[in-house]
């Protein structure tokens, strides 16, 4: 089975063409990249893909699911990471992941177990009682990536899930990254650190202005010397 299937999708604000067109399909299971300049139709993507905003061209379906006609159960298969801190401030982690466990429906006894998992992984215990707002970034990002698995969605998808944080805190979340793909979970990651898409995707699609441009297997870039020199080719930017 497929994770994610859009055919021939189209998304505009008002006059303005965000997303023109573009076919995707990502198995199940597959750390996939969506590459792009800013504005080149990524978060549009993804937050049709989560119901954050509508579409009236194409389709896009999770996990066999229309994510429009069956938006409770394709919500619930995904679990969102996204580039904006947009987490109560003034809550602590503990209760933010609670809050977001009650809302998919998880018991509080299966609560309380997966806020401690969680935690643990992410290395937040010491810090699960602090208002999100006494956070450092890295912490920040780790707790926005805790709540996205909360719920233990099948489908991960982490927009700039690295941005503004150390070498040493980005090198960390990659090791739990690759940890939960090898666990079976599907991730859809997109990125400016052209390097982190590299290291991490098994394969990746290009998009610019709106269109995919090219997808792309690890090998095929690999012989072509690097992502960033396949990128800026084919977007038009290489010197």
């Amino acid at each position: 089975m497929n994770a994610l299937e859009i055919k021939n999708f189209s998304k505009s604000y008002n006059e303005s063409i965000a997303v023109n067109h573009i076919n995707l399909t990502v198995p199940k299971g597959e750390f996939f990249g969506l590459l792009g300049h800013n504005g080149a139709g990524k978060t549009t993507t993804i937050h049709c893909i989560t119901g954050i905003s509508t579409f009236t061209e194409g389709s896009i379906h999770v996990m066999g699911k229309d994510v429009q006609k069956d938006y409770q159960e394709t919500r619930a298969l995904i679990g969102l990471s996204p580039q904006e801190f947009n987490a109560d401030i003034f809550a602590s982690i503990e209760v933010t992941m609670d809050f977001v466990g009650g809302y998919f429906g998880m018991k509080k006894k299966d609560r309380t177990k997966r806020i401690q998992e969680l935690l643990e992984m992410m290395d937040l215990t010491d810090h699960c009682k602090k208002p999100f707002q006494a956070l450092s970034g890295g912490l920040k990002r780790r707790a926005i990536l805790a709540r996205a698995l909360m719920h233990d969605p099948e489908v991960l998808i982490l927009d700039e899930p690295t941005a503004g944080i150390d070498v040493e805190q980005r090198r960390a979340l990659w090791k739990e990254l690759q940890n939960l793909h090898k666990a079976g979970k599907t991730i859809i990651l997109t990125s400016h650190y052209l390097e982190e898409v590299e290291h991490l995707c098994s394969r990746v699609a290009i998009m610019h202005n709106g269109s995919v441009l090219k997808e792309l297997e690890k090998k095929d870039f690999k012989q072509n010397g690097s992502l960033e020199e396949t990128y800026l080719t084919l977007t038009g930017s290489a010197l």
